[in-house]
């Protein structure tokens, strides 16, 4: 008499179990590969956005602490070293400029392209190595309207542009100075905006092309640049003025 066949019942349930676990390390190895994915993705904008920040394209978030109202000026740095070395150039750029017959002297052009570029490189050096400072946020912009009334002065005396233009460019950048030490003295921190970012470019090149002898571009830069600076001046005065009325009197 034959035996009989042995149950399928341990086998199908041993097959179960196997195609359980290996559904189970499916999705285990799913998910890994998800958060593997989501971490590079994470890393990957880290480093788009440190990018960003390095090279000045993102302004997000609140300023540096050291940059902050109150804080001691710390003004040996290497940035400020740039700052200074910006400033000691306007007059030697000035001594050039009017020395020339006719303000288009080709060192005077290279010395206004040096300070005016070299903004950009403190800034740069700043985020690169963490030396923020007080002086060097009061320092940069103060250089800024010095270099940008100097090419107006140039453009003015040997008339490279429109001189009702230039008394508009020269008389903000006045105001601004008085305004800005204003501020400091009633603890109000005048952040700039963003039309008085992108006047920088124009109004600098307005009298570096005048100087460079493409006058065409020069004026149409003057006019684009002051519309943007008046702007950003109406701006700044909203602006200061709603935080004075909300700051808590002393």
């Amino acid at each position: 008499m034959a035996d009989p066949p042995l149950s399928d019942g341990p086998r199908r349930r041993a097959k179960d179990a196997r195609e359980r676990a290996n559904e189970r390390a499916k999705e285990a190895r799913e998910r890994v590969d998800e958060r593997v994915t989501e971490a590079r993705e994470r890393a990957r904008d880290l480093r788009a956005k440190t990018k960003a920040r390095l090279f000045g394209l993102d302004r997000s978030g609140p300023p540096p602490a050291p940059t902050r109202p109150g804080q001691p000026l710390n003004p040996w740095t290497l940035p400020n070293a740039i700052g200074y070395a910006r400033l000691a150039l306007i007059p030697l750029f000035l001594i050039v400029a009017f020395s020339s017959r006719d303000g288009k002297s080709t060192l005077a052009v290279v010395l206004f392209a040096v300070i005016g570029w070299t903004d950009y490189l403190d800034g740069f050096v700043a985020r690169l190595t963490g030396q923020f400072s007080r002086l060097g946020t009061l320092l940069d912009p103060a250089v800024d309207r010095l270099l940008v009334i100097s090419g107006m002065a140039v453009s003015w005396r040997f008339n490279l542009l429109p001189h009702w233009v230039l008394w508009i460019v020269i008389a903000r950048e006045l105001f601004m100075l008085g305004i800005s030490r204003y501020a400091i003295y009633r603890g109000v921190e005048i952040k700039i905006n963003w039309p008085g970012r992108l006047a920088v470019p124009p109004i600098l090149g307005a009298p570096f092309f005048a100087m460079a002898g493409v006058h065409e571009l020069a004026v149409v830069l003057l006019y684009v640049g002051t519309a943007l600076a008046l702007a950003a001046t109406a701006l700044y005065l909203w602006t200061g003025r709603r935080d004075v009325r909300t700051r808590p009197s002393s």
